[in-house]
């Protein structure tokens, strides 16, 4: 959406859920009452958010819209398996320490008697906050200002990892066995995006509060669509919406979401359709916005295209009755 931020500075963060919808609204994010009320409710309680759902539904654009909203900074962590402590939380800086260890050997040849001095206040220092390097966690507690920490694909990372979290979730400190406990110096609105591949333990999801983001109805879809690409005509938000709305119900590999329904509506603005063309032949290299493997592609073939543009129009669609949040 071409809207404005510049009205989202200075605001104060809003008390109530349905003016922080509106203020989600503001920066290009169309969240329903649910939704906003679950932000809402991580703000005022210092809970994190958890959300689960299919790709493309809008878990992390959500995260971003918050941080615009809330004028913080987005912080993110990409998970994957195999992801451990020195990725995600802290590491030493070991080629800092080295030269430190270098510079107290040359200091000590330069002057022995001040060996014993110099050998301490390093033993001293080594080991401190100075020679730390901070991650994605450990900044976000760190941060003089509270921030957004977005911990995209939690179900992607280790079961190990996925504990280790747990301290950090309900504590909001994380301890460096050298060190030892650092605490918070301000609580950061953190969300958990989930696609579901596989479960997530009981402890980590009783520390949370949860939220299923599931795909939209077509009426929601034609609302975000609308919102988000005001240009196109109104009968190609409509069929295109549609399309796609029949399309997620096809078999296949990778369920196009809502940024892949809002790309194709562009390209097909900006081909200068005012509606769904009726020729398949036109569609079909569009549809690059919209499938995102080769089976998926060799699957919708023409004559299945020609099917699902001749589909129920959108009056018969269900889904279109229901009102939106």
């Amino acid at each position: 959406m071409s809207r404005s931020t510049l009205d989202l500075v200075a605001q104060p963060e809003l008390p109530t859920p349905e003016g922080l919808r509106e203020r989600l609204f503001q920066a290009g994010y169309v969240a329903d009452e649910d939704l906003a009320s679950l932000v809402w409710m991580g703000l005022t309680l210092e809970r994190p958010l958890l959300l689960e759902g299919s790709a493309g539904v809008g878990k992390t654009a959500l995260a971003s819209a918050c941080a615009r909203v809330l004028h913080r900074p987005l912080l993110r962590l990409q998970c994957y398996e195999g992801l451990d402590l020195s990725q995600a939380v802290y590491e030493w800086n070991y080629s800092r320490q080295l030269l430190e260890i270098r510079l107290a050997e040359m200091d000590s040849k330069v002057d022995p008697a001040a060996a014993a001095v110099t050998q301490r206040r390093l033993r001293e220092s080594l080991f401190s906050e100075e020679f730390l390097l901070e991650r994605p966690l450990l900044q976000a507690i760190r941060c003089a200002q509270p921030c957004v920490l977005l911990i995209d694909e939690i179900d992607r990372a280790d079961e190990a990892f996925e504990a280790f979290l747990l301290e950090m979730l309900s504590e909001y400190q994380v301890t460096v066995p050298e060190i030892g406990t650092l605490p918070a110096r301000s609580k950061p609105l953190v969300v958990l995006t989930s696609n579901g591949t596989r479960d997530l333990s009981d402890a980590l999801r009783r520390r949370c509060l949860f939220h299923y983001l599931d795909f939209p109805s077509l009426g929601r879809e034609m609302h975000i669509v609308r919102t988000l690409v005001p240009e196109a005509a109104g009968r190609l938000v409509e069929e295109a919406v549609a399309f796609v709305q029949r399309l997620r119900r096809e078999d296949l590999e990778k369920t196009p979401g809502v940024a892949e329904t809002l790309d194709w509506v562009r390209v097909l603005f900006h081909l200068g359709h005012l509606s769904l063309p009726i020729d398949p032949a036109l569609l079909v290299p569009t549809l690059a916005a919209l499938l995102k493997t080769r089976n998926d592609r060799w699957q919708v073939t023409a004559e299945r295209i020609a099917k699902l543009v001749d589909g129920p129009r959108v009056g018969q669609d269900v889904g279109v009755a229901g009102g939106m949040k």
